[in-house]
């Protein structure tokens, strides 16, 4: 059959799918209300939303599909099917490739290498006129493409010119319909060439044998792909359509593309540093793991290439947002078009931040993978009995794996994290769309942050009228949340108090908004090729472990119905009264502390005011409780703190909340008693400042006046004796050895017996 025939027949199919497809979907009236299919009995709920999205083969049909949806009048329109002559031309702005870029570069950035400025090694899947591959390969111009191929050629340049070869490639991809065979021979170097893929054999230059380590004169082209994709290399960056990499416990017929059982490799096999997955399905799931337990740097497909599905959502939900004043006259089509088109830049900025922040939310989690072992499992497990996981499909691993890595003191691989992530951000956001968070005024401006300022600031009121508004809110909070404070934050916080994951993302809104960690973490990504990545990743660890704490004290201590700006502003107020006034304040034990952090981030090469803020998370710790005591007791912010740490100093608390902190723990119940005792500790700190200040004349009390230290002065003096035992009792505790939970849970009945007293 002749290719236009089997492209019409493709066609004629496409369309009898898409309109079977919107014969059984519900549509909406002009007024908004829900129109169901004729003849079709439902058994669900009211569900009008019916997205086409572009896939192998299907690329270029988007303009078709939305024809149908506009001649059926599917109130969608041409929002239906993303891209198109419409929408936003991915290839064009380079979206896909750009947001695995994001990814390759992250993977280099942790190995000490930065590939925008430095020349590496690469060996690619694809060719020049390609989507993917063809952006991927003109992201850095220091790119030094060893070797790629795709169904057709084998491309070989053992020893590159990075800015000719750039320059050629860039050629190549403003050429239309082009292969490597077009590819410039004078400008390949020594030993290179281009080869087709039917050739029975292909002569090994001396270059070609250093490049792949193979020591035979001759291969097959399939065997010398083989050889390609076990080469020591830098980057291997799969952009073209293909399953090249399984696991050695897989078969062939296991990694479902037969057309490359000839070519395939084991994950384990691969000596490439990186894998860029800018296509789907360059490797298999456990090939992943494979590669990754042997020391590769690897995400998945799904977290690699998201940014086209992320610009393709972006797309429908602006289109979404302009059809309201487009019904209304106040739009039209070409004026919509020409501001979608200016809006390009700013959906490719949102898109990308989306690919950083996903990355590095899996950085941090692989920096605590084996230390959250058990949280990971107790998560997975969790999603097992609620329905929402099968270990198997996933691939992740069993109970008796779990322990097995568990002896071993080894964690889930990055691969597997991503797929927990996926699943931690699904499950949130389920529990947030289906609550009433979304529809909290606070969240206005996570809605108008969605979307470019310039679609905001033409038709503000289209924000409330938009119908998937709730949603969008729901799934920003999820990202949000999940990749700054980690999968199983929620989880965990849901253990400890039992409360939804909807009042647990209230939790983490208020602590994040009352201590300005969206914006401190903004401060330490700037740092990026400033200061070594595992410092970078150390101080965002630190954000996630003070969400732990704070989220669980938020939880427990402010209503599910409170106003939540008004909660956020009240604690903020607090929060930036003691700001810079710390080390005026604390105990000498929680100062030297501090110090000895701040050096240490300093030496690293992190700015001061940097330096300064992360180090001083753990004390602001105590913040929330020291305002709310201030707010009870219609004191003064700085008098409250001023005698909060004087009293952890005055009893030992502060010496014991740190060391408390270096008790190694790899039990979830020992974990979660040292933080329940921790938690105890800063309860029994503030009963006792309590009771410290309230000592305080009347007048003081209410004007903010008097020194928070004397109170605790005079209540040290007044208890004498009974501070002298209980002090003693810890202070051989610790003469004792290192401290231990059973040491821990003595030294805590004391202080509560203090208090009590």
């Amino acid at each position: 059959m002749h290719r236009e025939a089997v492209q019409e027949a493709g066609i004629s199919a496409y369309k009898v799918l898409i309109n079977a497809l919107l014969d059984v979907t519900d549509n909406l009236n002009a007024d908004g209300s829900v129109v169901p299919p004729a003849g079709v009995v439902r058994h669900d709920g009211d569900d009008p939303y019916l997205v086409v999205a572009a896939d192998k083969g299907t690329a270029t049909f988007s303009d078709i599909a939305n024809g149908i949806a506009e001649g059926r009048g599917f109130w969608l329109g041409d929002a239906f099917a993303s891209g198109g002559s419409h929408g936003y031309d991915h290839k064009k702005m380079g979206i896909t490739a750009r947001g695995a870029w994001e990814a390759v570069k992250r993977h280099f950035r942790e190995l000490g290498r930065d590939i925008q400025t430095e020349p590496f090694t690469a060996i690619g899947v694809g060719d020049m006129s390609g989507d993917v591959f063809g952006n991927g390969m003109l992201l850095s111009k220091q790119t030094r493409l060893l070797a790629a191929f795709d169904h057709r050629h084998i491309f070989l340049d053992p020893d590159p010119d990075a800015a000719s070869s750039w320059t050629e490639r860039k050629r190549m991809f403003d050429l239309p319909r082009s292969s490597w065979a077009d590819y410039d021979k004078a400008l390949i170097s020594k030993g290179g060439g281009v080869y087709a893929r039917t050739l029975k054999e292909i002569a090994l230059t001396p270059q070609v044998k250093q490049l792949t380590g193979v020591t035979v004169d001759k291969l097959s082209p399939s065997e010398l792909i083989k050889a390609l994709l076990k080469a020591e290399v830098d980057l291997l960056f799969f952009g073209g359509i293909g399953t090249f990499v399984k696991a050695s416990t897989q078969s062939n017929a296991e990694a479902g593309d037969r057309a490359n059982d000839a070519v395939r490799v084991n994950g384990a096999d691969v000596r490439a540093k990186v894998i860029g997955e800018g296509a789907n399905l360059g490797a298999t799931q456990l090939g992943r793991i494979e590669y990754a337990r042997a020391g590769g740097c690897i995400n998945t497909d799904a977290i690699d290439n998201s940014a086209g599905v992320d610009t393709s959502d972006h797309e429908v939900n602006l289109k979404i947002l302009l059809g309201y004043p487009q019904r209304r006259g106040k739009l039209t089509p070409q004026a919509r078009d020409e501001l979608l088109n200016a809006m390009t830049d700013d959906v490719a900025a949102h898109v990308l931040k989306d690919n950083y922040d996903q990355t590095l939310a899996l950085s941090v989690a692989q920096g605590r993978a084996a230390r959250d072992l058990d949280a990971h499992g107790r998560y997975m497990r969790d999603l097992e009995r609620r329905g929402r996981l099968d270990r198997s499909v996933e691939f992740l691993p069993g109970d008796s794996q779990l322990q097995l890595f568990e002896n071993e003191n080894k964690g889930l691989t990055r691969p597997e994290l991503a797929v927990l992530l996926a699943y931690a951000k699904l499950d949130l956001d389920a529990e947030i769309v289906a609550s009433d968070l979304p529809d909290d005024p606070t969240f206005a401006s996570v809605l108008a942050g969605y979307f470019p300022p310039a679609a905001v600031e033409r038709f503000p009121a289209a924000l409330e009228q938009h119908r998937l508004k709730r949603e969008i809110v729901s799934t920003t909070l999820a990202n949000r949340i999940v990749n700054l404070a980690g999968p199983v934050f929620v989880a965990r916080m849901k253990e400890m108090s039992g409360a939804t994951g909807a009042h647990v993302a209230r939790a983490f809104v208020v602590a994040e908004g009352a201590f300005g960690l969206a914006a401190l973490k903004a401060r330490i990504d700037a740092l990026d090729g400033r200061v070594p990545a595992g410092v970078q990743t150390a101080m965002y660890t630190d954000i996630s472990e003070i969400l732990r704490r704070l989220g669980l004290w938020f939880i427990t201590n402010v209503p599910a119905n409170a106003d939540l700006a008004a909660t956020i502003a009240l604690y903020r107020a607090g929060v930036e009264s003691l700001r810079g006034t710390f080390h005026t304040l604390v105990s000498p034990y929680e100062a030297s502390d501090t110090e000895g952090r701040i050096t240490r981030l300093r030496d690293a090469g992190v700015p001061l005011d940097v330096a300064e803020d992360v180090a001083v998370l753990p004390l602001m710790s105590g913040a929330p409780e020291i305002a709310n005591l201030a707010r009870s007791r219609s004191l003064g912010v700085d008098l409250v703190a001023g005698a909060y740490f004087a009293m952890g100093a005055a009893v030992g608390i502060d010496r014991l909340r740190g060391l408390a902190a270096r008790i190694p723990a790899t039990e979830h119940w020992d974990r979660l008693a040292i933080r329940r005792i921790v938690d105890d500790l800063y309860a029994g700190q503030r009963g006792l400042t309590a009771e410290a200040l309230a000592a305080l004349g009347t007048g003081n009390a209410k004007a903010g006046r008097g020194d928070g230290t004397d109170a605790v002065k005079a209540w040290v003096a007044a208890r004498g004796e009974t501070l002298e035992r209980a002090k003693g009792f810890l202070d051989a505790l610790e003469r004792s050895g290192d401290l231990s939970i059973a040491k821990l849970t003595l030294a805590n009945s004391q202080i509560r017996e203090l208090a009590a007293r």
